[in-house]
């Protein structure tokens, strides 16, 4: 029985560093660029935007490529707002994947 006790101790210390984690990562911020930087996005740990910057260089152009150019700054932003959190969750599970967790992203 020592045995499933240390498991138990070390399951509810995994829980605790988990926790401690997510609200880590709530406070982090990513930012995605496109167009050179003419677009910019940054997204908050939850994966809202919290920040738009769009050049008035890029206004002047066709409605469909400012479009576009959102959008792929905001998928850049993504990938490294998942980048970020799974470096985050490392330092917690020592690079072991916890089975069906998955981010809100």
């Amino acid at each position: 029985m020592n045995d499933f006790n240390k498991i138990l101790e070390k399951a509810k210390e995994i829980e605790s560093k988990v926790k401690e984690s997510q609200k880590k990562i709530k406070d982090i911020k990513a930012e995605g660029l496109s167009g050179g930087g003419l677009v910019k996005v940054v997204l908050n740990g939850d994966g809202e935007i919290e920040n738009l910057f769009i050049s008035d260089s890029v206004l002047k152009e066709d409605k469909s490529l400012v479009q576009d150019l959102i959008i792929a700054a905001h998928n850049n932003a993504k990938n490294n707002l998942k980048l970020k959190t799974s470096d985050e969750l490392s330092k917690v599970t020592g690079g072991f994947g916890i089975p069906g967790f998955k981010w809100p992203l």
